[in-house]
């Protein structure tokens, strides 16, 4: 692995393109120094200065509005929307946290009603998710769904800073119930 001194690092001008070291060369950056992409980038993997050689040209691309695209073999580069949080817990007694990513707490609100709460808030109320759940013991017919508290306005229950969750327990023909499952798993996109 060759390094660039970091005289080569230092601030520039250019309306073309900058080459660090060679093709296939991985760049270190050395601590203090910061690249700064004004355009287009092509083919990085993390960390985000690390020249990814076997990329092709164009997997991977920030656009000129800082939007992260890629193929990823879907046949064309297109933006990428990601899960922006997601959480695995358990409901059943105590309300504890299996794993999760942006989410501080679970409020467990009674059987079946959750406030799932953001580390970061979410850049306004248009959010989408989808979750499951599932039972410990037994099985059954029913469907177990995890949906946007049910009776009240919207507004109300999804914030940009928490989401408040009916989990459900539906037996076909039968009843629908709120129910404390010991793994619900929900994710968050926008």
């Amino acid at each position: 692995m060759s390094h660039v001194k970091t005289d080569k690092l230092s601030a520039r001008t250019a309306s073309g393109t900058i080459t660090l070291g060679e093709s296939g060369e991985t760049i270190t950056v050395p601590s203090g120094v910061t690249l700064t992409n004004n355009g287009t980038a092509t083919g990085f993997s993390e960390p985000a200065y690390a020249a990814n050689a076997s990329a092709s040209t164009g997997a991977v691309n920030v656009d000129a509005s800082d939007n992260l695209q890629f193929d990823s073999g879907y046949g064309s580069t297109a933006t990428a929307y990601g899960c922006r949080a997601w959480v695995n817990f358990n409901g059943t007694g105590t309300v504890s946290i299996y794993d999760s990513a942006n989410v501080s707490s679970i409020t467990d609100n009674g059987t079946g009603d959750y406030t799932v709460n953001f580390s970061n808030s979410m850049p306004d109320i248009n959010y989408s998710f989808q979750g499951s759940a599932s039972h410990t013991t037994g099985t059954s017919n029913a469907i177990h769904t995890v949906e946007l508290r049910t009776g009240v306005a919207r507004s109300t229950s999804k914030t940009t800073s928490s989401i408040r969750h009916d989990v459900v327990y539906v037996h076909p023909g039968s009843y629908r119930a709120r129910f404390d499952y010991a793994e619900i798993c929900i994710s968050y996109f926008r």
